[in-house]
C-alpha cells in the first residue's frame, strides 16, 4: 500500500511516521514544509493544480492528513487547517489515483460539553475558539468534499514529545523547576479542568486502523475517561519522585494568561494555573464516547496514562 503522509514532521505525524514505517506493506512518502520531506509542498499556499500532478505521479492509495497549525491568530489558524485542507480535496478530487483520505481532526471542533457526559460523534459542534473552528470548518470540507474520507476527532493527545506548551507538558516543566531549585512546594491553580487524555502512539495505531478500513464520517479517537488536571499532577509528582506538596490555589494567578505564571518577587514559587477561560475552547470538560472506534475500526487505546505521564516526565528530566 502505497500512502502519502502530510505533516510528518509534527507531533502527531511522527508518531504516524513510525507505525507506517513498521508495517512492511506500507510504501511511505512524506510531503511538508521541511527539508527532511521527501517532497516539500507548502499546502497553505500551494496550488491544488500541483498537488494533484504530484498525486498522479505517485499515486498513492491513503492520503493521511497530519498537517495544521494549533497556535496563532484566526488568520493564521485559517490558512494552515482550513485553506490546506481545501487544496488537499480539491487536489484529490481532480487526481486519478481515487485514493482514501484520512483526516485528523480535534476534540476542539466540538466545543464544550456538559460535565459527566460522553460526546459522541453526533453532537452538534459548537467549537469555542478560532482553533476549534478552523478544524471544524477543514472536517466539513472533507465529508462534504465526496471522498472516501474519515475524520479522526482526536482528544487531548500525550505521551512522549508532548508539546511543552501543552496543559501536561507545561506542568512536567513547572515540577522539573520546582525540583531543581529545591522547591518544597508546588502551588497549583485551575487543575479542576477534565480531558480525555489519550498516548500518541494509540494515536498512531488508530490512524493505522483507519487508513486500512472502510469507515467513512467522524470517528473519535480517546479513552473515554475524563482525568482531571489535579490526578494527573499527583501522577505526575509520583513517576518523577517529587518529594514535595502539590498545593493547589482556588484560582489562577491573576494577571496572566497562560497555564505558568513567571516567579516574581513576591512568591517565587511555580504556579500552574488555567488560563481564562480554557484556550482549547472545550470548558471544564471533555470526555469521548469511543464506541465507534471499537465497532468501525477495531481499536482500543492500551496505554494508560501513567505510562504517557512517565515518558513525559522522562522528557523533562533530560532537563535537569
Amino acid at each position: 500500500m502505497r500512502v502519502l503522509l502530510l505533516g510528518a514532521n509534527g507531533y502527531l505525524g511522527r508518531f504516524v511516521a513510525d507505525r507506517l514505517l513498521a508495517d512492511p506493506a506500507v510504501h511511505l512518502t512524506a510531503l511538508g514544509r521541511g527539508d527532511d520531506a521527501d517532497v516539500r509542498f507548502d499546502l497553505a499556499g500551494g496550488s491544488p493544480g500541483a498537488l494533484t500532478r504530484f498525486l498522479d505521479a505517485v499515486h498513492p492509495g491513503v492520503v493521511i492528513n497530519c498537517a495544521g497549525a494549533t497556535r496563532g491568530g484566526a488568520r493564521d489558524l485559517t490558512r494552515h487547517n482550513t485553506v490546506a485542507v481545501a487544496t488537499v480535496c480539491e487536489a484529490m478530487r481532480r487526481s486519478t489515483s481515487s485514493a482514501r483520505l484520512v483526516q485528523l481532526g480535534c476534540a476542539a471542533e466540538y466545543g464544550p460539553s456538559q460535565p459527566g457526559s460522553s460526546t459522541a460523534e453526533d453532537a452538534v459542534p459548537r467549537p469555542g475558539g478560532p482553533y476549534g473552528v478552523s478544524k471544524l470548518a477543514a472536517s466539513e470540507l472533507v465529508l462534504g468534499s465526496g471522498l472516501d474520507a474519515i475524520v479522526l476527532r482526536v482528544f487531548s493527545p500525550v505521551g512522549p514529545g508532548t508539546p511543552a506548551g501543552s496543559p501536561l507538558g507545561r506542568l512536567a516543566e513547572a515540577m522539573r523547576r520546582a525540583m531543581q531549585a529545591g522547591d518544597g512546594e508546588l502551588k497549583l491553580s485551575g487543575l479542576g479542568v477534565q480531558r480525555d487524555f489519550v498516548d500518541v502512539r494509540d494515536v498512531a495505531r488508530a490512524v493505522h486502523a483507519a487508513s486500512l478500513s472502510a469507515a467513512q464520517g467522524v470517528v473519535n479517537i480517546g479513552t473515554g475517561r475524563a482525568v482531571k488536571l489535579r490526578d494527573a499532577a499527583a501522577v505526575l509528582a509520583r513517576v518523577a519522585g517529587y518529594g514535595g506538596t502539590l498545593h493547589e490555589l482556588d484560582a489562577p494567578p491573576p494577571r496572566h494568561s497562560g497555564l505558568i505564571s513567571p516567579r516574581t518577587e513576591q512568591n517565587p514559587m511555580e504556579h500552574l494555573g488555567a488560563p481564562a477561560p480554557y484556550p482549547d475552547g472545550c470548558g471544564s470538560w471533555q470526555q469521548a464516547d469511543v464506541r465507534t472506534a471499537r465497532d468501525r475500526l477495531g481499536w482500543r487505546p492500551r496505554i494508560n496514562l501513567e505510562e504517557s505521564l512517565a515518558d513525559i516526565w522522562m522528557e523533562a528530566a533530560c532537563r535537569i
